[in-house]
């Protein structure tokens, strides 16, 4: 199956040439990224030492990836840019409102688990009553107090993607306009690798300290309600599960909401949808390692998630079966919303129904196609498996 347009296979072909030699242009690329942003924000960079130096180690680690494409080393580096320019405009607005950093973000719920285990769906779900709310793709791209320039430049984003790989939206629903994941801000995680696996990134991001990261993910949330109605954030990251220690301390009183699946679906799951992502920023793709890396990191997060959780009281975590958000979700999605103190209406059921007749049904995987056999994954998750069996 070809999973981008011919049109890039062939300028990537002819093009990729051009950027041999990139891991030596890597500081000059990084200088012209700060400028622009600085440009951009009419702000500087000055004291985001840190943040720009976590930025080289993402170009870096594209740098060496093998068969990287045009289209990768172009892309990764305007991400680089967007990044840095939404640092500065968060960390101006802040500076020239002081009353931003008085904005209360109370009781958040954060959808987490695995990824593949429903949680774009659950957490659209969530943000439906009025009484919610769910920060958007573009809003997260491009934090600001006004939005209109914003949401043109994350629509020229998703359209180019959609042209680009057009298998894409039966893997997964990006919108500008709709709620999506937190690693829109989060400057780190396994969010990267599902486009990309960029050598020694890995053990890289698993050793860093995340809480500045989940300070600046509240910055970010006190910007886009300054100024409007205040209702409960939905926030939604299976990255979050890596990290539920870091996130627990930004915000003491979230409500996490754990999604569970069969690891080996939802791991057969995620694999294809990497390749697919990943076929725009690589020429060579190999199936087998893919497996291999999000088998390891799906037992890295468990295993996190699971220690950070033993430290929490236990109303701070609800767990949610797949099931419940696909063949009983009619029956439990009310109860659900219940448990969490939102309300369950004729709107809820209505968005719940959209839902269920807008799941994709042609999305194919197949985990040997991975390297992976059930028994494997059985042997790497066996303890997740035994602690939550009934939930999977």
């Amino acid at each position: 199956m070809e999973r981008v347009s011919p049109w890039l296979k062939a300028v990537n072909t002819v093009l990729t040439p051009a950027i041999s030699g990139r891991r030596k242009k890597i500081d000059r690329l990084l200088d012209r990224a700060v400028r622009e942003a600085e440009d951009r924000t009419g702000s500087t960079a000055h004291g985001e030492e840190a943040f720009v130096a976590d930025m080289r180690a993402l170009l870096a680690g594209y740098a060496d990836i093998h068969g990287l494409t045009l289209t990768g080393w172009v892309g990764v580096q305007q991400e680089v840019t967007d990044r840095l320019e939404n640092r500065l405009r968060v960390r101006k607005l802040h500076a020239l409102n002081p009353e931003i950093a008085d904005e209360p973000v109370s009781r958040p719920i954060v959808v987490t688990g695995v990824p593949r285990t429903g949680t774009t769906m659950l957490q659209r779900l969530l943000a439906v009553p009025a009484t919610h709310r769910s920060p958007l793709m573009h809003e997260l791209m491009h934090a600001d107090l006004e939005s209109a320039d914003h949401v043109r430049r994350a629509e020229r984003a998703t359209d180019f993607l959609n042209k680009a790989v057009p298998t894409f939206g039966a893997v997964y629903d990006m919108h500008p306009q709709k709620p999506d994941a937190d690693v829109w801000v989060l400057p780190h995680g396994i969010g990267h690798l599902v486009r990309a696996q960029p050598p020694g990134y890995v053990q890289w991001m698993l050793e860093r300290d995340y809480a500045p990261d989940y300070r600046y993910l509240k910055q970010t949330l006190q910007v886009l309600q300054h100024g409007r109605p205040r209702r409960r954030w939905v926030l939604r990251a299976p990255a979050h599960l890596w990290n539920l220690g870091a996130l627990v301390k930004a915000f003491p009183d979230a409500q996490i909401v754990w999604t569970h699946r069969d690891p080996a679906a939802a791991l057969a799951s995620l694999c294809s949808m990497t390749e697919t992502a990943t076929a725009m920023n690589t020429g060579e793709i190999d199936p087998h390692e893919l497996g291999r890396t999000w088998l390891g990191l799906f037992a890295t997060g468990i295993d996190r998630a699971r220690a950070a959780r033993a430290r929490l009281p236990e109303y701070a975590v609800v767990d949610v079966p797949y099931r419940d958000l696909t063949r009983d979700a009619r029956e439990r999605l009310p109860q659900l919303f219940d448990h969490l103190g939102a309300p369950w209406g004729r709107t809820e059921a209505d968005a719940l129904e959209a839902a269920l007749a807008a799941r994709p049904t042609d999305h194919k995987y197949d985990l040997a196609r991975y390297g992976l056999t059930e028994g494997e994954v059985d042997q790497a998750l066996g303890d997740y498996k035994r602690a939550f069996g009934a939930l999977l």
